[in-house]
């Protein structure tokens, strides 16, 4: 499905980044894995080593890294046509809790590391005159609420961005999110029990979402078979929430 794709994912060392990096190779795309974590990224070419698969350390939320990263992306890789926005973090405080740099931590990464790529990204597509796709990696917690509400915001704020940019820069660029409900990464041990018990209750569908599940909606919004979706959010949430 993606073997005319070579796609940027950001956070890909762990988690659903790095389930993301595999669906992507596995359907034919050339694939950029992007995080701050270098021995993850060595792990990741260690795992699944092939000629498609690359491997860049930055911190998303630094604009000057950002912008480093894109020149060598227009050297190294000028075809790029995918972005995947999805590096994230979650600290699981209350935000009574939460000291003044903890919400910078949260927001510079959650949402400047996305609106930074998308920066860029839109640029080289404009600049090379193609088209191109992004997806970004939103949460249930941006629309139905969050027990953290500096992520429940950093994850809203994303569903605005989708929106925003799938206006500005159509019909060069397709922009959509993805909102999963919980998924059994290391992230969810956070999330207070009285939380997941809610979520839970609310699905019809009791089988738990996995970062596989999350991984094959982002490839089908990269590929070509969802060529008339733009400025949408994918509700991954097993009918938990109806809209």
């Amino acid at each position: 499905m993606l073997k005319h794709i070579t796609v940027i994912v950001t956070g890909a060392a762990s988690g659903i980044g790095r389930e993301v990096v595999k669906s992507c190779l596995q359907e034919g795309a050339s694939v950029i894995g992007c995080d701050i974590n270098g021995e993850g990224l060595k792990a990741l070419i260690q795992e699944l080593g092939t000629e498609k698969l690359h491997t860049y350390q930055l911190d998303v939320s630094s604009h000057q890294e950002v912008s480093d990263f894109f020149a060598w992306v227009s050297e190294k890789h000028p075809t790029i046509n995918g972005l995947v926005n999805n590096a994230g973090i979650y600290l699981a405080k209350n935000l009574l809790d939460y000291t003044s740099e903890e919400v910078d931590q949260v927001m510079n990464i959650n949402v400047n590391g996305a609106l930074f790529f998308t920066k860029f990204f839109a640029k080289h597509i404009l600049e090379q005159n193609q088209t191109g796709v992004i997806v970004n990696l939103s949460s249930v917690s941006g629309m139905e609420g969050s027990s953290d509400a500096v992520y429940g915001a950093s994850k809203a704020a994303l569903l605005g961005l989708t929106k925003s940019s799938a206006m500005n820069f159509s019909p060069s660029l397709r922009v959509n999110a993805v909102a999963p409900t919980m998924v059994f990464t290391p992230m969810m041990d956070s999330i207070p029990d009285w939380r997941k018990e809610e979520y839970v209750n609310h699905q019809l569908i009791k089988t738990p979402v996995t970062p596989e599940d999350v991984a094959d909606t982002v490839v089908f919004l990269l590929s070509d078979k969802s060529k008339h979706y733009t400025g949408a959010t994918f509700d991954l949430n097993n009918g938990g929430y109806l809209r």
